[in-house]
């Protein structure tokens, strides 16, 4: 069974920083594409960041370029998303996904997500 389990969330002052993660289980990814997504209340679905399995090439939403660093440890099977200056606009269930183009993410497989709440 294909599962992708995050960690990491919580509440954090702005300013501050968070590390979330993911661990992918249930089939090999190596072929995948690798995306943090957040949607905040009322908002849509976000793209953070993504991540080739393989290549370890990064891809970064416009919003957290130079803040967020997407990284991936294959022995771990674990995609990281390190937060840093984070902002209340931040706030948002963070899903961690994997799809094998990174064009159709709906595809792909998603986990459950974990909440971050930046206060102000």
């Amino acid at each position: 069974q294909v599962q992708l389990v995050e960690s990491g969330g919580g509440l954090v002052q702005a300013g501050g920083s968070l590390r979330l993660s993911c661990l992918a289980s249930g089939r090999s990814f190596t072929n995948y594409i690798m995306g943090w997504f957040r949607q905040a209340p009322g908002k849509e679905r976000e793209f953070v960041a993504g991540i080739s399995w393989s290549g370890g090439n990064t891809y970064y939403g416009d919003s957290v370029k130079g803040r967020f660093t997407i990284s991936k440890n294959n022995a771990k099977n674990t995609v990281y998303l390190q937060m840093n200056s984070l902002k209340p606009e931040d706030t948002a269930v963070y899903y961690c996904a994997a799809d094998l183009t990174g064009i159709n993410w709906n595809s792909g497989y998603w986990g459950q997500g974990t909440q971050v709440t930046v206060s102000s």
